[in-house]
């Protein structure tokens, strides 16, 4: 594996984690970036296939949902239909008469690359309320070292272990598939990738369904071992899917990656892929499911 790889990963791991733990502006401004450049490699596969979308509005329009994620969650799905209609509308007035096509793909856009990433902002906010302790809404706990030496996480914020759970069920999943189907893997998953393998995903998620067990049980939740199973299928199918997704897209633009901006990993977009399906369903499992089982547990 080339070194430009290895660092810029850990790079990225750092940066992530470093803005998991802090929460407030500083992970929204983590994911503003993230989305921004994310949508400048969605659009530029689109215009591969000659469809000309609504660009900058979709990107005005994703990074104005993150800022009200931070500020009011419960407005963010109420401003995605508005934020729609306001992309319709300026492409009904383009010089040019916008195609099917183009009125699609602007929506998409907005839906695969805004929307569903904004997610993460609504999951990692959850029983963050008041109790910031640093400027920009962030969140210090006090003594870290205490708290993994008594393994006890339960009093952190809600959002905070939920995240932090949710990335390492999905980068045990990647690790796991990759590294069992280069050396196991037999029997092809589907021709969208042709180097995923049926072994690697069964494994992938079987990581992803250990770790969230392991966190079931660390984190004090209802009936583990169950929740642990459940989240860590939701999770395992869902990164799985999104890596298909990404694939299919950039099969039909004919690309290998969906950009060169990170060393040896390719785009924003092949690098977080596997996250973009996972935050919506993270975020209903733990404000629907987890209080509906502790309500009859």
């Amino acid at each position: 594996m080339p070194w430009s790889r290895i660092i810029s990963g850990i790079v990225a791991i750092a940066v992530a984690l470093s803005a998991t733990l802090l929460g407030g502006w500083y992970f929204t401004i983590m994911f503003a970036l993230i989305i921004f450049l994310g949508q400048q490699e969605y659009f530029e596969l689109v215009r591969s296939k000659g469809i000309a979308p609504a660009a900058k509005t979709t990107l005005v329009a994703s990074q104005a949902l993150l800022v009200i994620c931070t500020l009011n969650g419960s407005l963010a799905d109420a401003v995605t239909p508005l934020a729609g209609t306001f992309i319709c509308f300026y492409l009904l007035f383009q010089p040019k008469m916008a195609t099917i096509a183009d009125i699609s793909a602007s929506i998409m856009g907005l839906f695969y690359t805004g929307y569903l990433p904004s997610y993460w902002v609504r999951l990692r906010a959850i029983d963050s309320e008041g109790i910031n302790n640093l400027p920009l809404g962030g969140y210090l706990a006090p003594d870290w070292l205490d708290i993994v030496q008594k393994g006890n996480f339960s009093f952190l914020p809600q959002g905070l272990t939920a995240t932090a759970l949710t990335f390492l069920c999905i980068w045990s999943a990647d690790i796991g598939a990759y590294t069992f189907g280069k050396f196991f893997g037999k029997t092809p998953l589907s021709d969208i990738s042709p180097k995923k393998t049926v072994e690697g995903a069964v494994f992938g998620i079987s990581a992803s369904v250990l770790v969230a067990v392991i966190g079931a049980y660390f984190l004090n939740w209802s009936k583990p071992p169950l929740t642990g199973i459940a989240l860590g299928l939701l999770i395992g199918i869902a990164s799985l899917l999104g890596d298909l997704t990404e694939s299919m897209l950039k099969r039909d633009a004919g690309v290998k990656d969906s950009g060169q901006l990170i060393p040896g990993h390719g785009g924003i977009l092949d690098r977080t892929d596997s996250y973009i399906f996972t935050a919506p369903l993270v975020y209903y499992f733990v404000t629907l499911v987890l209080p509906l089982l502790e309500t009859r547990g």
